[in-house]
């Protein structure tokens, strides 16, 4: 090993040199940087990270279009329901509270088994964590809060789509 202020890549072949003339059995095969070194020694679990960060976020993104198709078909089905609940006197807040807690209430049960889940299969995780331990809460928190944000926004849109249903097209409709 050595240190330098120099560029490490041009002393090289006068590193080959000194070894060889203190002793000339001494083979000197690779030249390599200690950051080249590093890199090499944490490339395979930067890869394994980088493809589960990229599967999690196909995830969160198949889950977000999962809820809004769910909530837009039980919206799209219940378009008379919710007619009805306007003629009769329901404000849009009343039918966005409706919409908005099904939605929820579905999105809670979820990410309460999901954190069950994720709780099990903490041992099978602590060999690919590195400076957190598997049951963190500051990251079972941040995720949770993270889904919980997402199937808010997805669950927004069809409940927004109910609240600007006009009562009397959708009694006309059946």
């Amino acid at each position: 090993m050595v240190r330098t202020k120099d560029d490490p890549t041009g002393l090289a072949e006068l590193i080959r040199h000194e070894v060889a003339a203190l002793d000339p059995e001494q083979p000197v095969g690779r030249v390599a940087t200690l950051d080249e070194l590093m890199e090499a020694s944490t490339a395979q679990p930067r890869f394994r990270t980088f493809l589960l960060g990229g599967f999690a976020g196909i995830a969160l993104l198949l889950s977000a279009i999962g809820i809004y198709g769910v909530m837009a078909y039980t919206v799209s089905r219940r378009t008379r329901e919710v007619g009805v609940r306007m003629a009769l006197g329901a404000r849009p807040v009343d039918i966005l509270k409706l919409i908005f807690g099904e939605s929820m209430t579905l999105t809670l049960v979820g990410v309460g088994f999901g954190l069950v889940g994720a709780y099990a299969v903490t041992r099978v995780m602590k060999t690919l964590l590195f400076g957190v331990t598997s049951t963190d809460p500051f990251t079972f928190s941040s995720v949770t809060l993270l889904l919980c944000s997402v199937a808010l926004l997805a669950g927004y849109i069809p409940a927004r789509r109910a609240m600007r249903v006009d009562p009397m097209a959708a009694l006309r409709d059946e």
